[in-house]
Formats: structure tokens, sequence, C-alpha cells
């Protein structure tokens, strides 16, 4: 594989051919000078046998010359060599080294059985170094190459089915063929995104959203809108994102919620009528994932005064208007009226506090 980073462990580096630039240590400097936390990706341990196909043609891959950049080039089936694994482990130290990561994020396939001794001493050895630079870390990792409690689970473009225990994480693209800068990409909509971030925080997770600029560095048009808009809706309704830890459960509706890995082409659109819902200390917050269309009222029924344990509400109001909420709680759920005019559209962020 080639090395986007200036490595002692293969000439094939962009540090020394092509460019002949640290791509990776001038992109952490922009990433800190914006004041934004700085991760990285490994796919290294996949190079055992990404390369194999090109041993079945008349390919560089088969020229001895070129062994120490396309090899091994073995088949997804054998075993993994101990020099394979040394060089994998040497790898992922040097980049914690050089470049001091606050994430770092794994692909698929370090699950290998071979590979649990060499992941723990990697594990291990990020975080004592974190300790080092009195600095907070994140291992990401995918199925169970990790025990839960000792590193972050990631679902590729998915969703859990409720609320985990443990903190996690979905990588996600905006959009649904590439991860790269493509023509033809077919991008979610504003309305998707807003709600994917909401149904994951909702259900103790983190949304790590992946966007794919063109090879100059420019980011498209497209991709641009989406995350401003995403930042619009959050400059108004962040309270209800940030900081904010689960609720007793975390939501309810009547469209259907999915879960697992690679769903995101099977997400079906929300309702206002679906809620999902995050706390800050006392407060709750009942986020509705679209604004309504019409005078129907939103009912939350997991708020109802004849519930058992049901608490008695003391306010609501609509995150970010001045507007006056009708509202009432009764036997059914928490009666809420729509607004004339919501603050900001995809969902309703309303705001409840409790007596007592």
């Amino acid at each position: 594989s080639f090395a986007m980073y200036n490595t002692r462990l293969s000439k094939w580096n962009a540090f020394n051919m092509g460019p002949k630039r640290d791509v990776i240590g001038e992109l952490a400097e922009a990433v800190r000078g914006e004041n934004m936390v700085f991760g990285l990706s490994s796919h290294r341990i996949e190079h055992w046998f990404f390369m194999n196909t090109g041993r079945g043609i008349d390919s560089d891959v088969n020229d001895s010359a070129f062994a120490d950049f396309y090899g091994p080039a073995r088949k997804e089936k054998d075993s993994l060599t101990t020099t394979y694994m040394d060089n994998w482990l040497e790898r992922c130290k040097e980049l914690v080294d050089r470049y001091k990561p606050q994430v770092f994020w794994f692909d698929w396939w370090i699950e290998q059985s071979a590979m649990e001794p060499y992941c723990r001493n990697f594990a291990a050895y990020y975080y004592n170094q974190a300790l080092s630079w009195n600095k907070g870390v994140v291992i990401n990792y995918k199925n169970k190459t990790f025990t839960e409690y000792s590193a972050v689970l990631d679902l590729e473009r998915g969703r859990t089915a409720g609320i985990r225990e443990f903190a996690w994480q979905s990588d996600d693209a905006v959009g649904f063929k590439s991860w790269g800068y493509i023509s033809g990409e077919k991008y979610k909509s504003p309305q998707y995104l807003v709600d994917e971030l909401i149904d994951i925080v909702s259900k103790n997770g983190n949304l790590l959203l992946n966007i794919g600029p063109r090879s100059d560095g420019t980011i498209p048009d497209e991709q641009q809108k989406l995350l401003l808009a995403m930042g619009k809706w959050l400059e108004v309704n962040g309270e209800a994102i940030y900081g904010t830890r689960p609720w007793k459960i975390f939501g309810e509706g009547p469209t259907e919620n999915i879960a697992g890995s690679f769903i995101d082409g099977k997400v079906k659109s929300f309702k206002a009528f679906d809620v999902r819902f995050t706390t800050r200390g006392d407060t709750l917050y009942a986020i509705s994932l679209a604004i309504p269309t019409n005078n129907d009222p939103l009912v939350i029924r997991n708020l109802a005064s004849n519930l058992s344990g049901s608490r008695n509400v003391a306010s609501v109001s609509v995150v970010g208007s001045s507007e006056k909420l009708v509202w009432s709680q009764e036997d059914e759920g928490l009666v809420i009226r729509p607004l004339k005019k919501y603050p900001s559209p995809w969902a309703a962020v309303y705001r409840i506090t409790f007596h007592g």
C-alpha cells in the first residue's frame, strides 16, 4: 500500500515520491489550525489480500522489484504471517508517534483471531501515549475486534436498533454511492442527514459524516450545501444534540426503525409523528423528525399522564422560538399543537421540563 505520510517503514510513500509531501502531516496541521479534532484511519491489514487478483494476470504484482509495494498479495483465506502482523503494528505505532491523532479508526479484518494480541498491544500503546499527551483518544473498530468497554464500535452506513449502553458510532457518507468524489453521485437530502444525526444521538451514538472532495481539494457545491444545512439546523437546535445523553427510551412513532450496517439505502422517510428523545440534566428534548404539514397535534405517548412512573410536565417550548406553544398532558400522551412557524426546517425540538 502507498503511505500518504512520511514513513520510515516503506519507500513507497507520498513524502519520498509523487507529490513529495507529508500529506497526513499537512492535514493534521490544517485540521488543528481550525480547532478541530484530528483523526486518521488505517486499512493496512487488508493489503494482505487486496492485490491478490494481480497474481492471476500479467501484472506488476508478480514482479519481484515491486514486492515491497504490492506484496504480499496473498489470498484472504491464507493465515497471516508474524512478519506482516509485526509490520502492521509498527506502522500503527509510527502513526501515533508522528501525528498524535485523537481518533484512530480501523476498518474491518483486524478481527482475525491471530491479530488479537496485536490489537491489544496497539490499544495499550495508544492509550498510554495519550496519557503522556494529556489528551482523550478513541479507537474505532468494526465487528468484534475489541471488547465493547475498551474501544468504540463503528457501524458502516448503519445504526443500532435501540440505545446501546456503550458509546458507538456510525460512519456514513453524504452520498449513497461512494466515499470519494464521483460524477453522478446520488446525494442524501438535508432532511435525511438531520434525521440520521438525531436518531443516532438518541441511541447513544455519534455520527462520523464523510464528504468526498475533488482531486484538487475543493468540496463540491452539493456537499457544501448539505454541510451548511446541517450546520444551520444545529445552530438553532444544538442544545438537544451536543453533550446530551439518551433518555430511558430512544423514541417512538409509526415509521419502521431498522438496524444494522449498510442500511442507508433502506431507511424510510420519517414523519412529524416520529419522535426521538435526548436529555441534558433534568431537561428532556423530544425531537419531531419532520416539520408538521397540517394542524394535527403531536401526541407523545410515552409522556402520558396515566403511565406508571410518569412525571408531571411543567413546561414545553420549542427551541429557537418565542411563539407561545399550546400543550396539555393527557391520558393519551403529551399533546402539542403545531406552531404557526417553526424556527428551522427538517426537525422540531421541544424542550420539556418537569415538576419536582
